[in-house]
């Protein structure tokens, strides 16, 4: 006796680009989250570790929140922008990054000893 799955083995063999696609954005917009609102004691608790850092030239790990999602950004502050409301940050690549300070969500000492 041939054990055959039937059906099911050709099913997604006629699902159309356009199913796929819509099925992919309804599962990009599910792990959207949404940006928390910072209170002053946190802002001010940002500011203190920015400036610690810049004064005694050490590493960063930012947590910044970009299109629904939050990423990761280890690096040095280089500059402030007080005009664009931004930071220039330099990774370890020597690449500089600018990030609003309205994306930044959370500020920590990098204690990864370099």
């Amino acid at each position: 006796m041939i054990k055959d799955r039937g059906k099911i083995k050709w099913g997604a063999a006629f699902m159309l680009p356009e199913m796929v696609a819509s099925h992919n954005k309804v599962d990009w917009d599910y792990k959207k989250v949404e940006k928390s609102i910072l209170d002053e004691h946190l802002l001010e608790e940002i500011n203190q570790s920015i400036c610690s850092a810049m004064e005694y030239n050490q590493d960063l790990v930012f947590t910044l929140y970009e299109n629904g999602e939050f990423q990761l950004l280890t690096g040095k502050v280089h500059y402030i922008d007080q005009i664009r409301y931004e930071l220039r940050i330099l990774d370890k690549f020597n690449e500089i990054h600018k990030v609003r300070l309205s994306d930044i969500v959370k500020v920590i000492l990098n204690c990864d000893g370099k």
